[in-house]
């Protein structure tokens, strides 16, 4: 019992979950810190939206682009590396890799006057702007795999999807894992911009901070944001610690 309460003790994930909670709750009630560091200001603590909305909203924004960006990533690699699809493969990269150049507010103002304004502009920045990492850590992945190991599957008799499932993705999966590491933490960061066309984010106290010179209201919604991307690059580094432990 007491190893298990020393294990939870130094359990940094948890710790820095709890931080997290514990700030996004106390920052509505943080007015006498920021009127000291910020005695100028007349509002110095954001409470146009809740944080634990704005904190809701963003997980749920970057979660469906990432969704997307995953599966349409992981999807096109995965052809790439195929007979099949190997010649696109110059053409796939070019794309994502334009997709990842072209600054996100580029996107989102292109996208807007076609879908207007909201959480879909957003979306489809978010979901462009993630792809590069989940292709190039799916291609690289596959092409790790000894070509030893792919020649020992085909003696077997696996058909080319068994040893894709069985063989190539196992041993592909944490350098994917990767990949997809680094899409989703980019695109915690990059969704505090979404605020701009009219999705509701912890990037809003960041654009109304902004916009009307408060440099209180941008802290807030920054450390919020750091702090997200911290706890959420622990976890996949938890699950990444995991899945090398299984193989």
């Amino acid at each position: 019992m007491l190893k298990l309460n020393h294990a939870w003790l130094g359990d940094k994930l948890l710790w820095a979950t709890l931080l997290l909670a514990a700030l996004v709750v106390s920052l509505p009630h943080s007015e006498p810190l920021f009127a000291s560091l910020f005695p100028q200001l007349e509002r110095p603590v954001y409470l146009q939206e809740p944080f634990t909305q704005l904190l809701w909203q963003h997980l749920l924004l970057v979660a469906v682009s990432a969704a997307a960006s995953v599966l349409l990533g992981t999807l096109a690699g995965i052809w790439v590396t195929r007979p099949s699809g190997r010649a696109f493969r110059p053409t796939l990269e070019t794309l994502v890799s334009m997709g990842q150049t072209l600054p996100p507010v580029a996107v989102l103002a292109l996208a807007v006057p076609a879908v207007g304004f909201g959480e879909l502009p957003a979306l489809i920045a978010l979901s462009l702007y993630g792809l590069l990492p989940v292709v190039q850590g799916t291609i690289t992945g596959i092409q790790a795999v000894p070509g030893s190991v792919i020649q020992a599957a085909s003696g077997m008799g696996l058909s080319p999807w068994q040893r894709l499932y069985q063989v190539e993705g196992p041993l592909a999966l944490p350098v994917w894992l990767s990949g997809v590491r680094t899409s989703v933490i980019i695109n915690i960061g990059t969704a505090a911009i979404a605020s701009t066309v009219g999705a509701k984010t912890l990037g809003s106290p960041i654009i109304v901070g902004l916009s009307g010179f408060n440099t209180a209201y941008v802290l807030q919604g920054a450390v919020v944001v750091g702090m997200l991307a911290v706890v959420v690059d622990m976890g996949f580094e938890r699950v990444a610690r995991r899945v090398d432990w299984a193989r």
